[in-house]
């Protein structure tokens, strides 16, 4: 019963959409859907650029740890133990800045 009364449902608003598939929008009408269309596509733009942006911040900011990573290895003990962490710590923070996210001050 649930599903004979979506698939009426169903049919009927698919019939409603073909019928004004036809229908020409008036200028007032079309000229309010490519300002919104184009408001739409420029927002879309500007967060892929973003996202591209952060994207390559974060790529280079773990190119970086990896290569701090590795100078650590040249100490031993406890200083590469720190020296990892700083790393660690760069990394993080180089993350947050990236995706904007404030660095706040680590309590100790």
């Amino acid at each position: 019963m649930m599903n004979a009364t979506k698939l009426a449902l169903a049919a009927t608003a698919s019939v409603l959409l073909l019928a004004a598939c036809g229908k020409a929008e008036t200028p007032p009408e079309v000229r309010e859907d490519i300002a919104a269309a184009q408001a739409q596509a420029e927002a879309d733009n500007a967060a892929a650029q973003a996202q591209a942006a952060a994207d390559t911040a974060i790529t280079q900011a773990e190119g970086e740890h990896r290569i701090e990573i590795e100078r650590c290895e040249a100490l031993a003990g406890n200083e590469q133990e720190m020296c990892k962490a700083q790393a660690d710590d760069a990394l993080d923070a180089a993350k947050d800045a990236a995706r904007g996210i404030p660095n706040l001050p680590q309590s100790q």
